[in-house]
């Protein structure tokens, strides 16, 4: 076996032990009421009211910032889509019924994760134009991430892989826009 054969047989064995593990657990009920509003959050509206208040009450800079997530995000999704295209991972509640989680996934595919790649490409870029936001909007993605393997709708490496994708996009649309945006 090749050592991308054996890292890739490792990823996913790792992958299918923690599902099961999920899939069994039955945690409290404000841990399962987090993880559906987290995930509804990261579904699209969460973001159009942020971007709404950013504009208007962001300052010289609430354009900027707004225009730099949504380059990030559109990335984001292009990216999403292809990958999603390319693997056709099923989703780990395609492959084991999960116990309590009754969402419907949005589309078959599972690698990468959307929903993380669009909360980090935006929350990163906010995170640099607003500091003092940081711990918020991680949160904000954290949770999001995490919904999606607890509600039985993705991987931990899916999660992984979209939080590094969208970070990356989230950083180069917040550099470009630093070093080109006119004074």
């Amino acid at each position: 076996m090749s050592a991308p054969e054996y890292m890739l047989t490792f990823i996913v064995t790792r992958d299918h032990r923690l599902m099961r593990r999920v899939n069994r657990w039955s945690p409290p009920k404000w841990i399962r009421l987090w993880m559906v509003a987290a995930t509804r959050g990261g579904d699209g509206w969460l973001w159009y009211l942020l971007a709404l208040t950013v504009w208007l009450f962001g300052g010289e800079q609430g354009p900027q910032a707004v225009i730099a997530c949504v380059l990030a995000a559109a990335a984001g999704i292009a990216v999403f889509v292809a990958l999603k295209r390319a693997t056709g991972r099923s989703r780990p509640c395609q492959i084991a019924r999960h116990c309590w989680s009754t969402l419907l996934p949005p589309d078959r595919f599972s690698f990468p994760s959307g929903h993380t790649i669009t909360a980090f490409a935006i929350c990163v870029p906010l995170g640099y134009f607003y500091p003092g936001m940081q711990a918020g909007l991680g949160f904000i993605s954290l949770s999001i991430a995490l919904s999606r393997i607890l509600l039985g709708m993705h991987f931990l490496s899916d999660v992984v892989a979209g939080a590094l994708i969208g970070s990356i996009l989230g950083y180069a649309s917040y550099a470009a826009f630093i070093v080109n945006w006119p004074a």
